[in-house]
Formats: C-alpha cells, sequence, structure tokens
C-alpha cells in the first residue's frame, strides 16, 4: 500500500507587496494549491490582492516583523495539520518551479528543514548581499556546528516536527529571526540540509536595512551564545 501524500502548505510572508503577491501566489498554486499570506499590518491592498489570487490570508492589524509573520504561518499550519510547510518570499525572488525540488529531496533525505541555496550561481547577487550572505552563514555554521551555505534564505521547507513554537524558539520577532530559529533547531539536534535553487534579482528593493538588521544579527547570535553554553552545561 502506497503512503498518502504529505499534507503541504506554503506560508508567504507579506509587507506592502500589492504590486508581486497576485503573481506569485498565482504561481505557486501551480504547485502547491494551499497557499497562506500572512500580511504583516501593509497598508495597501496585499491582503484583497492575495486573497483575490486565491490565497488563505491570515492579517496582523499592526506590523510585527517577517518574524512575528511566520510565526503566525506556522501556528495556523500546526493548527490545520499540515505535515510540511514551505516558506518564500512575496516579492517575487523565489522561483514556485523550485517547490519541487524541496519536495523531491525531503523524500531523499528527510531532513526535517531544508534550506534554499543561492551561493551556487550568484553572478546576479548583489556584491554587497553576496558578502553578507556568506559572512552570516559562515558565522552561524560555525555556531550551530553543521554547514548551511545561505542560512539567510527565507525560501525553505520545514517538517511539522520543526514547526517553530513561538517565543520560546525565537525572540527575535524581524529578520534575524529566520537565523535564530535555525540555531535553536540544531541546539535541538536538528539536521538542516540545502536545496540548490534558483537566483532572480529584478527591481525589488529589499526590506533589510544593512545597518540595523546587521546590528540586530549580532545581538541574535550574542545571545544565543550565552544560550548554548548554559545548554550544553546541563
Amino acid at each position: 500500500m502506497s503512503k498518502a501524500p504529505l499534507k503541504t502548505c506554503i506560508l508567504i510572508p507579506a509587507f506592502k507587496e500589492e504590486k508581486h503577491i497576485a503573481a506569485v501566489v498565482r504561481e505557486v498554486r501551480d504547485y502547491c494549491p494551499a497557499v497562506i499570506v500572512i500580511d504583516d499590518g501593509s497598508p495597501d491592498d496585499t491582503a484583497r490582492i492575495a486573497a483575490e489570487a486565491g490565497a488563505t490570508v491570515l492579517e496582523h492589524v499592526r506590523n510585527h516583523g517577517k518574524g512575528a509573520a511566520l510565526q503566525t504561518g506556522f501556528d495556523h499550519a500546526r493548527a490545520h495539520g499540515y505535515d510540511l510547510a514551505i516558506t518564500l518570499d512575496a516579492d517575487g525572488q523565489h522561483a514556485p518551479s523550485d517547490i519541487p525540488a524541496f519536495l523531491q529531496a525531503y523524500e531523499r533525505t528527510h531532513s526535517p528543514v531544508l534550506v534554499g541555496n543561492r551561493m551556487g550561481n550568484v553572478a546576479d547577487m548583489p556584491r554587497l548581499r553576496r558578502f553578507v550572505n556568506r559572512t552570516m552563514s559562515a558565522l552561524l555554521s560555525r555556531v550551530m556546528g553543521q554547514h548551511v551555505p545561505d542560512s539567510q534564505c527565507g525560501f525553505r521547507l520545514y517538517h511539522r516536527s520543526a514547526f517553530p513554537q513561538g517565543a520560546c524558539d525565537a525572540h527575535s520577532r524581524r529578520y534575524a529571526a529566520e537565523s535564530e530559529i535555525l540555531l535553536h533547531l540544531s541546539l535541538q539536534g536538528c539536521k538542516i540540509g540545502a536545496v540548490t535553487i534558483q537566483t532572480i534579482y529584478g527591481e525589488e528593493k529589499s526590506k533589510v536595512n544593512p545597518l540595523t538588521d546587521t546590528f540586530r544579527f549580532f545581538r541574535m547570535l550574542r545571545r544565543f551564545k550565552k544560550i548554548k553554553r548554559k545548554f550544553l552545561a546541563q
């Protein structure tokens, strides 16, 4: 008897993405019909356009940051019995056509977390972002004790056993939250794999603030090192 397919959803955190969200949702639905957009307090028509494109929309009244939007998505996925959740960004910089690669990699490896890897083809990646990604990925890999080549990539697959549990998993509420999730999972002995994906950069402007978010990243890393020391001392 063949196994039942795993129940899979796509989580898309979004903030002020009315320009791109419809196209992203429609293309994602070609690969997975269960698309959940978490509108993080957008003042524009992101939520309405996403719903019209066929997504289930969860709304924050105010903007809380990407980490908080992801947590709302994971809570929804857990409550509705999803086995797998794939996260991707709303700005069109992730190719939905790579979704099957994540599912195939999971079937092959059963890694509870798979992170997209754009670093195999960086010709189109802005030089500053390339440097930041490589530096932060190297730092995180060293702290985690396992190699994650592109830890800053938001295109990921999570098995339900690795769905973040909220504040107990990540204190960071903005972009550093994605890195902190990986750090906490590594403490739990979770194997983190990688999937080669396309690198897409168009006219979109990144919402990452190089100064502020780098500061948040190092503050989060310093806090986590203390947590790790206490964990290892037990």
